[in-house]
């Protein structure tokens, strides 16, 4: 999340200059930052973070923020979207006042939003998942009373903010909930929530089945009125009780959150999600259960542009799909680096406090020395590289500590004990240029030395690969960047006179999610700070066609 410090920011994104090549120049515009209101909040306080935002192609973004603890001591929390087409303003979705959408007999409100909103890719359908205090109570067999309900999938089908998903699944009267061909709820919704067509969530969804077992898989279902009846039901894709890894007889024993366009999904699952042997990425046609699973790129499958023999043997989670080309991360050979991951410093208190407790000299782990990002066509089936290590970067990974503090409600993420979690970022875009089909990708990578196991003045940005199989990349936002670029407010009034020019602060971070790269537009979040001061805020731009040379004639 990018967040505003007394100090700095923690997250933010920054402008290009003119590419010499091309004479391209990219002209950011504002979507939010820390000097608009929350829309709604009864304190009338500004925005102060950001997680990454998601677009569709016609310029509508959609973002999770936060703004400061006020006088009650709880910020505003919550899911928002502006249309940047008029520019229009910004609109709560739902936050901490908003009522949760029937089943809700209790009259809860939202508490958090755990993860990045999500929009269709032509359409204005926006899903978030959403935590919250029971919303249903009803009476068990016994005469006792009981209250269930306390996450789920909040969708706008139609512009009405619905319930798409919840943990009911297991209360009578709500089966269309439950784990498909069980009686059984889901406990939770890990990640954020794909939408597909106006009224279509694909989610992954976790479980505990009647053995005690945790499973996991993925689903979809299509949303309704609450006053239809018979509701539609959950439907699977593929889950960790009964799907096979394609070409194998081993059982799934993962799977990741997925993307969707239309009635196609891609999702990436594995036997062992720490070190897998089996598995890949995969695509399905959401026709009805357990469709036919393709394979689309395989742990063992060849890395393009390597010698013969160099195959993937670790393959990223974040997969971004445009309904034909899949943008992926994925690691080949056994050479390794060792680095330590430090605390946060910044954020919620207790996370920090239960991090330090475990890691009070840091986290030892490894990242891949051979990793890059790649795009795979399903039309043509062929496997581009966008970039690798060593040569263009020095590392796609990142990591954070994150998840839920034991002995508190479900926090971020995905409801699990509080853990190092790693992540890659990367969107990807096709579009005609000069009648040719080019497909573009934008990605999150660093330049840095490790000295000591821990990167010494590391320099992150978010790049452009302007034609994937090609090794050109360019800066869109990299650290030590004046903010003023993409954000004219990004300046600290050092000593108040005014004769002497604010004074411009740095990029500091930047954030990418795997919908922010839709119809020609980028959507980020960005951040810029110095020891004294700090701003940051979501922002967008149209990519320019003319970053790629006109063929010769």
């Amino acid at each position: 999340m990018i967040r505003t410090r007394n100090f700095g920011v923690s997250l933010i994104l920054g402008a290009i200059a003119a590419n010499s090549a091309f004479g391209a120049d990219f002209v950011w515009q504002t979507v939010a930052n820390n000097g608009y209101l929350v829309p709604g909040d009864p304190q009338g306080r500004n925005f102060n973070s950001y997680n990454q935002p998601s677009v569709n192609t016609s310029g509508l973004v959609v973002f999770r923020a936060r703004s400061k603890g006020g006088s009650g001591g709880e910020p505003a929390h919550g899911i928002y979207s502006r249309n940047m087409a008029s520019p229009s303003p910004i609109v709560k979705i739902l936050d901490r006042n908003t009522l949760v959408p029937m089943p809700n007999n209790l009259g809860s409100t939202f508490i958090e939003p755990p993860s990045f909103p999500r929009i269709d890719i032509f359409g204005t359908t926006i899903a978030s998942r959403g935590n919250h205090q029971p919303v249903w109570e009803y009476m068990l067999p016994d005469g006792t009373d009981s209250k269930a309900g306390t996450t789920g999938i909040y969708a706008t089908p139609g512009g009405i903010l619905q319930t798409a998903a919840s943990n009911l699944g297991n209360v009578p009267g709500f089966e269309f909930f439950a784990v498909p061909g069980t009686a059984l709820k889901f406990d939770v919704f890990p990640g954020a929530p794909a939408v597909a067509n106006p009224t279509t969530i694909v989610t992954k969804g976790n479980y505990t089945d009647g053995a005690g077992v945790s499973r996991t898989g993925i689903y979809y279902r299509e949303t309704a009125p609450p006053e239809v009846f018979p509701q539609p039901s959950m439907i699977p894709i593929a889950d960790t009780a009964s799907t096979m890894i394609p070409g194998t007889t081993t059982l799934f024993g993962s799977t990741a959150p997925p993307s969707a366009v239309g009635n196609r999904v891609v999702f990436a699952g594995f036997d062992i999600e720490e070190a897998p042997t089996k598995g890949g990425i995969y695509m399905a046609e959401m026709t009805g259960p357990y469709p036919a699973l393709r394979t689309l790129v395989p742990i063992g499958g060849q890395v393009p542009g390597e010698a013969r023999g160099k195959v993937f043997n670790k393959l990223g989670e974040g997969l971004s799909f445009d309904g034909r080309f899949v943008s992926f991360w994925g690691a080949w050979g056994t050479e390794t680096k060792t680095i330590v991951l430090q605390c946060p410093t910044d954020g919620n208190k207790e996370l920090i406090d239960y991090c330090m407790e475990l890691y009070p000299n840091g986290y030892e782990t490894t990242v891949p020395k051979y990793q890059g990002f790649f795009v795979y066509d399903t039309v043509t089936n062929l496997t581009l590289p966008v970039s690798k290590t060593p040569n263009n970067f020095d590392d796609f990974v990142y990591w954070n500590f994150s998840g839920r503090v034991p002995g508190t409600g479900e926090g971020d993420d995905d409801g699990e004990l509080a853990r190092w979690r790693s992540a890659t970022f990367a969107a990807v875009n096709a579009a005609m240029v000069y009648n040719n089909l080019v497909v573009r990708v934008a990605f999150k990578a660093r330049k840095g030395q490790i000295v000591n196991n821990e990167y010494q003045n590391p320099k992150d940005g978010i790049y452009l690969n302007p034609k994937a199989g090609l090794s050109e990349t360019l800066p869109l936002v990299v650290t030590g960047q004046t903010g003023t670029r993409i954000d004219r407010n990004a300046v600290y009034d050092h000593d108040e006179n005014p004769v002497t020019l604010p004074i411009p602060l740095p990029v500091t971070a930047m954030g990418i999610e795997r919908d922010g790269f839709r119809g020609d537009i980028l959507a980020v979040t960005a951040g810029m700070g110095t020891e004294e001061a700090g701003w940051a805020g979501v922002y967008m731009t149209v990519v320019p066609k003319n970053l790629v040379a006109p063929p010769r004639r």
